[in-house]
């Protein structure tokens, strides 16, 4: 994990701008969060925080993209999600003091701002900005996993499988109906984000190129009608 020791403040203020969070702040506020930051690289799969370890140090992410995952007692693991550039992770830990609730992987090679939670704590009560756009990620976040809590409880696994489909086609959008997934990702991946094994996405995904919702060319999924996604989904979960 090597760490950027030579880094001009102009190129740390532009880097951390792209931040979801600090993205309002001006220039000022900027360069005082600067001055608190690490620049921490991460190798593709390195792993940046372990479940339960008792660091607490909050990330954003500059380049790359990470993953969060739980590991079960049997070993099986479940992704919980990902992450791009822009955003963070790592700030339940600061808020409250307790242990790491996940395990975070570097996704792809991966540069983060980090600092301490006494720092990140001390940003948000002396500005107001990030407070609320701090409120604002935690109550998405509330909305996010119930979302998901409502999937598990309700939705057949073909109906779940459909509904992530969904979810990251509606953060790849390509025209008013259609999308692209790239890169595609794999069946194992999916079946962990909506707990089932693979064979399950793989037929599923298998009806869907039948029906002309997706068309798996190369390393891309093209969802080629997100309308009758959306429909498929609706038939059993309502309106998402």
């Amino acid at each position: 994990m090597p760490n950027l020791r030579q880094i001009s403040i102009e190129r740390a203020c532009a880097m951390l701008s792209t931040i979801r969070e600090f993205s309002a702040l001006s220039s000022s506020d900027l360069i005082e969060i600067a001055k608190v930051c690490h620049w921490p690289w991460y190798r593709e799969k390195e792993e940046i925080i372990h479940f339960h370890d008792s660091s607490n140090s909050v990330f954003f992410i500059v380049r790359g993209e990470i993953r969060v995952v739980y590991h079960s007692l049997s070993g099986h693991e479940v992704i919980l999600c990902d992450l791009p550039a822009g955003e963070m992770f790592g700030e339940l830990t600061a808020i409250d003091g307790r242990s790491r609730s996940a395990t975070v992987l570097a996704k792809t090679s991966t540069l983060l701002a980090s600092m301490t939670a006494t720092d990140f704590m001390e940003i948000i009560f002396s500005n107001r900005c990030v407070a609320e756009a701090i409120l604002k990620r935690l109550t998405s976040e509330v909305r996010r996993l119930t979302d998901r809590v409502y999937d598990f409880s309700t939705l057949a696994v073909n109906n779940r499988i459909q509904a992530e489909l969904l979810r990251i086609a509606r953060k790849n959008m390509t025209g008013p109906n259609t999308a692209v997934i790239s890169p595609a990702p794999t069946h194992f991946d999916i079946a962990n984000l909506v707990s089932t094994h693979r064979e399950a996405v793989t037929r599923e995904l298998g009806s869907l190129t039948k029906k002309k919702v997706v068309l798996r060319q190369g390393h891309d999924l093209h969802i080629l009608d997100i309308a009758k996604l959306v429909d498929m989904v609706n038939m059993v979960r309502g309106s998402l």
